[in-house]
């Protein structure tokens, strides 16, 4: 049986009609039309479908989206405002720290949630935050590289 609810998502609020055994990141996906969350490992491991609730990075294959009513939500969708791109996003790009992009969207969502809270963040900070988000293409060293430079932004 579907209930109503109401999802803000990068500043706009949704109402929706969901089954509440739902995750968070089949509603984001499936109902909301935002595909940069990924579905991985389904278990939360892999980071691929990491959004930011309340500013702290999640696994929303994890949590109910029913869990997530009256919190705000930002995906990498709204990490961009009115067509610019994020420092980060900006500087994922000119150093070289996308391959495949599948594991971008989370990184760049961890990301953000440290530089958030730690602007001057060291490597070790870095590798420490974006630690749930595995990447199989790159050794992460232009991952760290494009953050840090992010940072002094």
């Amino acid at each position: 049986m579907k209930r109503k609810m109401k999802l803000t998502v990068n500043g706009e609020e949704h109402s929706l009609e969901i089954e509440p055994h739902r995750t968070l990141l089949s509603v984001l996906r499936e109902e909301l039309e935002l595909k940069g969350a990924k579905e991985g490992c389904g278990q939360g491991y892999c980071g691929a479908c990491t959004v930011l609730l309340e500013g702290q990075p999640i696994c929303s294959c994890c949590l109910l989206a029913m869990d997530a009513r009256g919190r705000e939500i930002v995906t990498v969708e709204g990490l961009s405002v009115n067509g610019e791109l994020h420092p980060l996003q900006q500087s994922f790009i000119e150093q070289g720290a996308i391959q495949c992009g599948y594991c971008t969207p989370g990184m760049l969502l961890s990301a953000k949630a440290l530089l958030d809270e730690n602007p001057s963040p060291s490597e070790e900070d870095i590798r420490s935050a974006i630690s749930g988000n595995l990447c199989r293409c790159t050794g992460y060293v232009k991952i760290v590289k494009a953050i840090r430079a992010a940072a002094e932004i």
